[in-house]
């Protein structure tokens, strides 16, 4: 394989195509592909600050609105809620509902 990465025919930068198995090199402006006869392996490493770091955490970010409601599976009387039109848009929408203890799911049509 060539020491560059670019075109010895054009000098444009050489680009990586194929699958995800069968990379290989090639020239975007004239179609030059390097004979290489190893397999190609591209690999980035970012080194990220402290300050760039993201922290993951399984904390549910509530942004349904909450109404007083039953749950039938633990009693809890506080729902998340939200609208959804299931059925023909000259009908009233399904109302549907998620305890905020149990994560309990159900649904009221009126």
């Amino acid at each position: 394989m060539t020491n560059s990465m670019f075109c010895p025919k054009c000098g444009s930068i050489l680009t990586v195509k194929g699958e995800e198995k069968k990379k290989k090199f090639s020239c975007a402006n004239c179609g030059y592909t390097p004979r290489v006869k190893n397999n190609l392996i591209i690999k980035e490493k970012v080194k990220l600050d402290k300050a760039q770091e993201i922290e993951v955490r399984n904390k549910r970010i509530e942004t349904l609105p909450k109404i007083k409601a039953e749950c039938k599976k633990c009693n809890n009387s506080k729902a998340y809620y939200w609208l959804v039109q299931t059925r023909s848009s000259d009908e009233a929408e399904t109302r549907f509902f998620e305890c905020t203890k149990c994560g309990y799911r159900w649904r009221e049509y009126k």
